[in-house]
């Protein structure tokens, strides 16, 4: 291995454990954006629960930078579900997002609820979600190597107990659905919330105190259903642009699906990685991967990232024999 190569290793070890918690300040963390975005809707945008006439599952897993100690891996689920309310249709849904980066992990459990208008040969959604959100710090695993040059083992900006702290998230988001195209705008994490770490179980006044916080960040969506003619063939474009307001990230991918079973692509994530992606729908399973090589100097320390999305959707009976049934350009 290259000296750059263990300079990233050792550059990512320590900046989780040293770079992200100081005392009485606040350190933003973001969500982590997975590359089958358009296999989660619900995950960035609360309006997009109920778009489908089905009660969907999906849940997945993402590995970054392998061969890099102390990178992100990331666990999430989702669960959405149309209903009608007064014969107007809506939508609800929960969903769960958990990552640990190095000594940090995080977890964020949200409720969602939508509402839909009937506009253009589509629907609109308007979506709102409240979620709780904890943040710990495993502070009894902090190790300082024996002539560490940078930092002081009575460093008081190095918590030596494991922290832990919560707050309560809001989101808004607006969907609109269509049998050809979609296209989202949400903004998680409204309230930009902050969550004080102590130490677990301490009522000691004295204990220092530290903060971590969810930046807010606003998320546009948008995906195409493009039939090829005199073929079992579908192209589906889908692009993901995401920003905190100090930093932007944008996914845009290109996906082939043959007789809505089988589908594989590319994608590329703006001046960080390029991606290949294989899915499968059979009898209402679905299954993706996707793997992304970086194209930046993190290349040289690890072999890339993989990611899984698996789920299952019940087609639900919403009266009217499924008047203006719509299948998810999302999924296939």
């Amino acid at each position: 291995m290259t000296c750059t190569a263990l300079h990233l290793r050792h550059l990512m070890s320590l900046l989780v454990i040293f770079a992200c918690l100081i005392p009485l300040s606040a350190f933003a963390q973001s969500d982590p954006i997975f590359v089958q975005h358009w296999a989660l809707p619900s995950l960035y945008n609360p309006a997009a629960t109920g778009d489908t006439d089905f009660v969907r599952f999906r849940a997945g897993g993402r590995l970054e930078w392998i061969g890099i100690d102390n990178a992100p891996k990331s666990i999430v689920a989702t669960a959405d579900s149309p209903f009608k309310v007064l014969n107007k249709r809506a939508g609800a849904g929960i969903s769960f997002m958990q990552e640990s980066l190095g000594l940090f992990s995080t977890l964020l459990v949200n409720a969602q609820v939508s509402y839909k208008i009937p506009l253009w040969k589509g629907r609109l959604g308007i979506g709102i979600q409240a979620g709780y959100y904890n943040s710990k710090f495993k502070g009894s695993d902090v190790y300082i190597p024996d002539g560490d040059d940078y930092h002081e083992p009575d460093d008081p900006s190095i918590p030596k107990r494991d922290i832990a702290g919560h707050a309560l998230d809001l989101s808004l988001g607006a969907n609109y659905s269509h049998p050809l195209f979609n296209v989202g705008l949400s903004l998680l994490h409204l309230n930009s919330p902050t969550a004080t770490l102590r130490e677990e179980g301490s009522e000691n006044t004295e204990t220092v105190e530290y903060e971590t916080q969810l930046r807010r960040t606003l998320y546009f969506t948008a995906s195409g259903n493009i039939a090829i003619r005199n073929s079992l063939f579908q192209l589906h474009p889908s692009l993901m642009a995401a920003s905190d307001f100090s930093g932007f990230v944008a996914d845009v991918s290109l996906r082939a699906s043959y007789n809505r079973i089988f589908s594989f692509g590319a994608g590329y994530r703006w001046k960080e990685a390029l991606s290949v992606l294989v899915a499968g729908e059979y009898k209402n399973f679905f299954l993706g991967y996707a793997y992304s090589y970086p194209l930046s100097a993190i290349a040289k320390a690890s072999s890339g990232s993989h990611e899984i999305v698996a789920g299952y959707s019940l087609r639900l009976d919403l009266g009217n024999k499924n008047r203006n049934r719509q299948r998810s350009i999302r999924l296939m």
